[in-house]
């Protein structure tokens, strides 16, 4: 899709997507011309309709004997636009259009945005990339439609700012899409083994290095919480290991992003019931997620040092699987008592982080994961669930979720909690119960960062959308890939 800044309109315009504020006068860039202008107007008055946050319509005419397609929608009043609202009405709009077949469209804003220029730039690229992506490679008599490309209308002593806009965007846009691509393949296409040819696939398209160790090299590491959590299916864990390095100075800030990686999660033998597993290809979100951010972080050359790591593993039953009772010893010494096998997550995680102090030496810790249901439970599907021992980092993660419009609430680190997770057999149990799930399971990985800043991110409720909504469409959302790669970039 080309996306670029228009001053000049060609004779006839095929599409235009015109968004105005609420009950305000209309009007815009002159080169749209009185007529058309006029034409809005009227069908404003007609169909009573005033630009109210969200609301969208469209209709067509022909100019020429050929249609002309006019989409009109809301940013609500003044006072309330922002950056989250272009960028979800924006998504919308080019569903729209896509809806009408159009291959070309002009944007106009009615009203002065008020954003940075280079940010303006940034999420037209995204919105329109993300907002129209569809999966669809397994539908045998899929005919979908693309837009070919998209002008804005801006007048700008230079575009420099909105082009270097448009070409983040589109980076970020596609890293995105990449981790979606990873977590709608079905389970029986994407195991261990090819998650980690995917992560080799794009270490190569996008200039980042990688290593992976398989089941030998596990078991000389001893991570046996990892190894345990794979035991009962036929596909063999891995550990994926993903460097970039901005930096060359060794003595430079390393940051390690870790991702859970569980291809597919049954629960074991503390199985999930049918609706609770249909979608259990997700539950390696966070581990997209991971490889997403790294492929962004090599595109924009980010002067940063990072290692991505993913323990990836099949939650299966066998007679090989572990079992509710069974005691495993971490990578980090620490025992723990499996009272849960479909608490599986938190337990790759653990030995993950483990490798990354020990043997990467990572100065700091961020793990993504769609970990629990008690997140889902308590923030439903429009915010992630985070937690941390390091507030200044947590300010940094803040500013970057401002930046992207992905929505994440504080959950208290309260460590009285931590005797919910108390043992009378290990060191620690895997779950501590129905009570505070989302703390409890926060708690755990939070005895294994060694005191090493740390920020927990549970997209459970994120990963996937079961039907459009803004710059995310049905299936995987690829939550958390702009989000790890603006965080990166607020820390250069």
């Amino acid at each position: 899709m080309k996306i670029d800044v228009s001053r000049k309109l060609p004779e006839h315009i095929e599409c235009l997507v015109y968004l105005h504020q609420e009950d305000a006068e209309i009007k815009g860039p002159e080169i749209l011309g009185e007529e058309l202008l006029q034409a809005i107007e009227s069908f404003c008055k007609l169909e009573n309709f005033n630009f109210s946050l969200g609301a969208i319509t469209s209709f067509t005419r022909m100019i020429n004997k050929k249609k002309q397609v006019i989409i009109l929608c809301g940013v609500g009043k003044k006072e309330q636009f922002d950056s989250i609202i272009l960028r979800n009405n924006l998504g919308n709009c080019w569903r729209e259009a896509t809806q009408h077949k159009v291959r070309q469209a002009y944007l106009a804003l009615g009203f002065e945005a008020k954003i940075p220029e280079a940010e303006l730039g940034h999420i037209l690229s995204e919105s329109a990339l993300l907002s129209t992506y569809r999966f669809d490679k397994y539908r045998s008599n899929s005919i979908s439609h693309e837009i070919q490309s998209i002008h804005l209308i801006y007048f700008a002593k230079t575009n420099r700012h909105l082009n270097r806009g448009i070409l983040e965007g589109r980076i970020y846009a596609e890293s995105t899409i990449l981790a979606r691509n990873l977590v709608n393949e079905p389970a029986n296409v994407m195991n261990p083994e090819t998650l980690a040819e995917h992560a080799k696939k794009a270490a190569l398209e996008y200039g980042f290095s990688i290593e992976i160790h398989s089941l030998d090299k596990l078991k000389r590491l001893k991570m046996e919480a990892l190894l345990a959590v794979g035991k009962g299916s036929k596909s063999e864990p891995k550990l994926i290991i993903m460097r970039y390095n901005g930096i060359p100075d060794k003595k430079s800030t390393k940051t390690a992003l870790i991702g859970k990686g569980l291809t597919f999660d049954t629960g074991g033998y503390s199985l999930k019931p049918t609706d609770g597993m249909v979608n259990m290809k997700s539950d390696m979100g966070g581990a997209a997620a991971v490889i997403g951010a790294m492929a962004a972080i090599a595109s924009l050359k980010l002067k940063v040092n990072v290692v991505g790591i993913v323990a990836a593993a099949e939650n299966m039953i066998s007679s090989t699987a572990y079992r509710p009772g069974d005691i495993i010893t971490s990578m980090a010494g620490k025992t723990i008592e499996v009272v849960n096998t479909d608490a599986e997550g938190r337990l790759t995680l653990v030995d993950a982080i483990h490798y990354a102090l020990e043997k990467e030496k990572a100065d700091r810790i961020l793990d993504i994961a769609t970990l629990t249901g008690a997140a889902v439970a308590a923030l439903g599907t429009d915010y992630s669930a985070v937690l941390s021992n390091d507030q200044d980092w947590l300010t940094t993660l803040k500013k970057a979720a401002d930046f992207t419009g992905e929505k994440f609430w504080q959950m208290p680190l309260h460590l009285p909690y931590k005797d919910l997770i108390k043992s009378e057999v290990a060191d620690l149990k895997n779950s501590g119960g129905r009570l505070a799930g989302c703390i409890t399971a926060a708690l755990f990985i939070h005895e294994f960062v060694q005191d090493k800043p740390w920020i927990h991110i549970d997209i459970a409720g994120r990963a996937l959308r079961d039907k459009p909504q803004g710059i995310e469409s049905h299936g995987a959302t690829g939550a958390g890939v702009r989000l790890l790669t603006s965080l990166l970039r607020n820390m250069e």
